[in-house]
């Protein structure tokens, strides 16, 4: 029996939580050049206002940033291109679907090696409105107050 491929985090997209309620979570491949994989692994991306974005009917990654590798040669990457995301046909078709029909958006949640694979986990979103941060920003509060009144005792 083989064991499951181990997952370590690059980065995360903890922005998207704070402006979207998410609807469903998403594993998606992409393909990336070999400087990019390599400053990956240093840790040197974000998914700063990155989002999903289908050009020709395929996903592609936008504005997320990738920086330059500092030890590749002529051959340097541009930071923020445009990246495709690997996911089969029926999938693409049916975010595709949900994108049009029912004004959802495509969000990065986060980037991570899986084995020696680099994944992206995306997510359907609707975005949110000020008062639905706010009434957020509420539950929270009160969770921690519950929380502390329970350690206190």
């Amino acid at each position: 029996m083989s064991t499951p491929p181990t997952e370590r985090l690059i980065c995360n997209n903890r922005k998207a939580f704070h402006n979207f309620s998410i609807e469903k979570k998403i594993e998606a491949g992409i393909a990336l050049l070999g400087s990019e994989v390599k400053s990956l692994r240093q840790g040197n991306a974000h998914l700063n206002d990155a989002y999903v974005d289908f050009i020709d009917h395929k996903p592609y990654l936008l504005h997320a940033h990738i920086a330059p590798y500092t030890c590749a040669t002529h051959e340097q990457h541009e930071a923020t291109r445009l990246r495709p995301l690997l996911l089969s046909r029926r999938e693409i078709s049916k975010l595709e679907k949900e994108v049009k029909l029912n004004g959802y958006a495509i969000v990065p949640i986060r980037v991570y090696f899986k084995g020696s694979y680099v994944k992206v986990e995306i997510a359907l979103a609707k975005g949110k409105k000020l008062y639905d941060k706010r009434e957020d920003l509420k539950k929270r509060e009160s969770q921690r107050e519950i929380q502390r009144q329970g350690k206190v005792k």
